[in-house]
């Protein structure tokens, strides 16, 4: 797992790169999966996690991939009580979600229904190997990224976050939270990764 360069995730042929052009691309990670098998998309990692106990997931959809530590529940719940009491959670009257961007091609391409709730997201596009979710709030339109490159030797895991500002509020309240994201909440979510896929693919 580790924080990697713009260029190299720039470099990959990825949907995102034109459709999310003019919104601030602020982390990107990758976490390298072993390659138990060949042809495995994000889609089959996607639904095989999906299919795991309860006692084993967090919850459905992507964030089946991902596992919530203890401190990072602590930090969610933090922010949550906090936005509650602000209003920090609500939806914008006007929403202009980034469905908008979405082709005829694109959409006849996804896999689930663009604007489908997610949990807390809505899905903008779901493709075999790259799936594209939103967040809209008064502090933030935020995107978050996952996608599966097959390598001749391993998988790689791509997570990359975009952020839209809402109001001035927005570049402050991402400064004020960047050390927690960077050092506890997205190492943490990673490290669940690859967990969730041995355990969908290690006996296969």
């Amino acid at each position: 797992m580790a924080q990697i360069s713009t260029h190299e995730f720039e470099r990959l042929p990825l949907r995102v790169h034109s459709l999310m052009a003019g919104v601030p691309l602020h982390d990107v990670w990758s976490v390298d999966l072993r390659r138990w098998r060949g042809e495995v998309t994000l889609d089959d990692f996607l639904r095989t996690a999906n299919n795991c106990t309860l006692d084993m997931c967090w919850c459905s959809n992507s964030s089946a991939l991902f596992t919530l530590s203890p401190p990072v529940q602590v930090l969610l719940n933090i922010r949550f009580f906090v936005g509650q009491i602000f209003g920090w959670d609500n939806e914008p009257v006007t929403i202009v979600t980034f469905t908008n961007r979405l082709t005829d091609a694109d959409r006849s391409r996804s896999l689930t229904a663009p604007g489908t709730r997610d949990g807390y997201f809505r899905v903008v596009y779901r493709f075999e190997n790259e799936q594209l979710v939103e967040l809209i709030n008064r502090t933030a339109h935020a995107a978050a990224l996952s996608a599966l490159v097959e390598t001749p030797t391993a998988y790689r895991f791509y997570f990359a976050v975009y952020v839209r500002n809402v109001s001035r509020f927005t570049p402050f309240y991402m400064t004020l939270i960047a050390p927690f994201r960077k050092l506890i909440v997205y190492p943490s979510l990673l490290r669940s990764v690859p967990g969730r896929w041995n355990q969908a693919f290690g006996t296969s």
